[in-house]
């Protein structure tokens, strides 16, 4: 890695979760991600979703088509776990390189997971042939009982889900996705090599108060949703602490704008446009600049036992203002950091 005084060079990053969606949406939104990544894991939460070999290698080949001539960007899929998820099928697909890793949805955390899984026992063999084969298990941390409040739904399911499936299945690798809590970060150092964990932009720049203090603000609205200041301060030192378990992963979500400033606005944020420059902000203040190529672009690989990419992107220290909508593909999208100014600029 170097470093002038005004640009950083690295190896070029990955994101390992973010959300393509289909159709004219998918087109509009690829290439902010393929200029900037290598790869990306490709959520596969779509409607209806993305559960067997065979519509992920459907799917992979959509988002292929829209990466834009020149760049070189390869897709990752998942494949979406339901009660009824074929065992045989996904390892198949892992086997021939369809499948990079399968994700857990608990059934009604978010945006179309109604097909998600309703008790985690009912994949135990799936999950004990995804430990067998190595294939790496994604997950979305919350518990959905209607009598836990949301903000404490990620620590419950560490407590009730999470922790008794590591025990049970030591072997099996887990990233825990999005992570929100000082009890994730804590939880994620404290297990064993096969548990590690992606952290978004947004939840290392905001918390609770700057959805809700002066005004509901529906483009910051994610789930998991934000947290107390005592989270987003502890999500900052394990991205930036140096720590190999955590690594690079925007679950960046292109909703239309008139989706988010409904009467019931969908849960998203996408910050693909200006991804490496929100993260980058961030290790810069924190002081640690020479910790984020680590973060962006050695760890996840190295969790996924998959090599790093070969060439470097170069970011330098100009500001940049950031658009207020861009084109969604039929309708406009309101970036993250929509009308701020950023002090770092992707430049190659």
């Amino acid at each position: 890695m170097s470093h002038a005084s005004e640009s950083l060079t690295i190896r070029r990053p990955d994101d390992w979760h973010l959300h393509f969606r289909d159709g004219a949406t998918m087109r509009a939104v690829v290439p902010y991600t393929a200029r900037q990544f290598g790869r990306a894991i490709v959520m596969p939460n779509l409607s209806p979703p993305v559960t067997t070999s065979a519509l992920a290698a459907a799917y992979r080949d959509r988002i292929v088509d829209a990466v834009p001539q020149g760049m070189d960007f390869t897709p990752l899929m998942t494949a979406y776990l339901t009660d009824q998820s074929d065992a045989d099928d996904l390892a198949a697909g892992f086997a021939d390189g369809v499948l990079t890793a399968a994700k857990l949805y608990p059934a009604g955390a978010t945006t179309n997971s109604a097909h998600g899984v309703t008790d985690v026992t009912n994949i135990a063999g799936v999950l004990e042939r995804m430990a067998e084969i190595g294939m790496p298990l994604c997950v979305h941390g919350e518990v959905t009982h209607a009598d836990i409040d949301i903000f404490d739904r990620e620590a419950v399911f560490i407590d009730r889900v999470l922790e008794p499936l590591v025990a049970r299945l030591p072997q099996l690798k887990v990233i825990f996705e999005h992570i929100t809590t000082r009890q994730a970060a804590d939880f994620v150092a404290a297990s064993g090599p096969n548990v590690g964990a992606t952290i978004t932009p947004q939840h290392l720049h905001i918390n609770r108060n700057d959805i809700l203090v002066g005004g509901i603000r529906p483009h910051l609205y994610c789930l998991p949703v934000a947290k107390r200041e005592e989270h987003r301060l502890a999500l900052r030192a394990a991205a930036t602490g140096g720590s190999a378990k955590f690594f690079l992963g925007t679950d960046s979500a292109p909703h239309h704008r008139g989706a988010k400033e409904s009467d019931c606005g969908c849960a998203g944020i996408f910050n693909a446009p200006h991804a490496l420059e929100s993260y980058l902000a961030v290790f810069d203040e924190e002081g640690a600049i020479d910790r984020f190529e680590g973060f962006a672009s050695l760890n996840g690989p190295h969790f996924y036992g998959l090599p790093v990419n070969e060439g470097t992107v170069t970011l330098e220290k100009v500001a940049q203002e950031v658009p207020a909508e861009v084109d969604g593909g039929g309708a406009m999208i309101v970036p993250f950091h929509a009308g701020e100014t950023l002090s770092w600029r992707f430049a190659s």
